[in-house]
């Protein structure tokens, strides 16, 4: 299947792909699936009674890498899509996802989609999601993700979500609950700038004895763009849970950072760390002393920050 140059451009800067991908791979456009392929450990099917679809991983893959992006071309098109994960005991896979939007328009688009991620007993799972917004026009581009998560017994799950630019406004919502030594670390990227505004609300239950939650964020907010960030770890059982979080504050942006800790046993250890600051005056000198320009020494300390 061939994609036109804004959607070449979208999946690229999206999921990396400059093509058809191999194995399983769903690729949704402008409201629709424009392709959807399984593979014979991985299976995509869609739902029966509302838009989106099952991926079902099998039991023991071992190495396989999912690709599923979402792109919106059509100015003015609210997306809604249900979206559920089922990874089999013992998988370990790796599901590459996130949204492009491509906006030329008055009018606001917008995608909301609603994920499920099921991991059955020691299974792994690497999932990573980027944000990303484009265009000329006056018309906002809208994403607001919501994802549950179930992690089972001795089940690991690595959450990357990467806000990369040019999202106005987004709202993501994370519930997390883990079982007996299962582990979750999700970690959140996040650059605001112009009048943009963005927030996180994660909520991890530790529900197992010897489980582990990290939520880690790092973000920066530039001009009047404005960022919320909540963290709530909930410790159930004998567990182990840290909450990060690191703002580099520019212009006349504002950042609020929430970190909560709940413990409802005495054998649940539950940390957290926030930092919101400028960059620091000698760090720009000393990559201005190597030749750069201020410009470019900011440039270079955000992408650092943020990588």
């Amino acid at each position: 299947m061939k994609f036109g140059e804004i959607e070449t451009n979208l999946l690229k800067t999206i999921a990396n792909l400059d093509g058809v991908p191999k194995g399983a791979v769903n690729i949704r456009i402008d409201g629709s699936p424009a392709l959807r392929h399984s593979s014979p450990n991985i299976q995509i099917i869609p739902k029966q009674d509302k838009p989106g679809f099952d991926l079902t991983v099998a039991p023991g893959t071992k190495g396989e890498t999912v690709h599923v992006p979402v792109i919106l071309t059509k100015s003015g098109l609210k997306d809604l899509v249900y979206n559920t994960f089922i990874i089999g005991e013992h998988a370990e896979v790796t599901i590459i996802a996130g949204c492009g939007i491509h906006n030329s328009s008055h009018m606001n688009s917008q995608h909301d989609g609603i994920h499920e991620f099921i991991l059955h007993p020691y299974s792994k799972l690497k999932y990573v999601e980027k944000h990303y917004g484009e265009g000329s026009g006056e018309g906002k581009r809208i994403l607001n993700p919501t994802t549950t998560v179930q992690v089972a017994e001795g089940a690991l799950i690595e959450m990357e979500m990467v806000q990369i630019a040019g999202v106005d406004d987004a709202v993501r919502t994370t519930t997390v609950h883990i079982q007996e030594k299962g582990y979750v670390k999700m970690v959140e990227r996040l650059l605001t700038h112009g009048d943009q505004h963005a927030e996180s609300h994660v909520e991890m239950y530790i529900e197992g004895q010897g489980g582990t939650g990290q939520v880690l964020s790092r973000s920066v907010a530039k001009e009047n763009s404005t960022q919320v960030f909540k963290a709530a770890l909930i410790g159930r059982a004998e567990c182990t849970g840290h909450v990060e979080c690191d703002a580099i504050i520019m212009d006349q942006s504002k950042i609020k950072a929430i970190p909560q800790l709940v413990a409802e046993d005495t054998n649940a250890v539950l940390t957290h760390e926030a930092a919101i600051g400028k960059i620091a005056g000698e760090q720009l000198i000393k990559l201005m002393s190597l030749g750069l320009t201020e410009q470019q020494a900011i440039d270079t300390i955000i992408e650092g920050f943020l990588r």
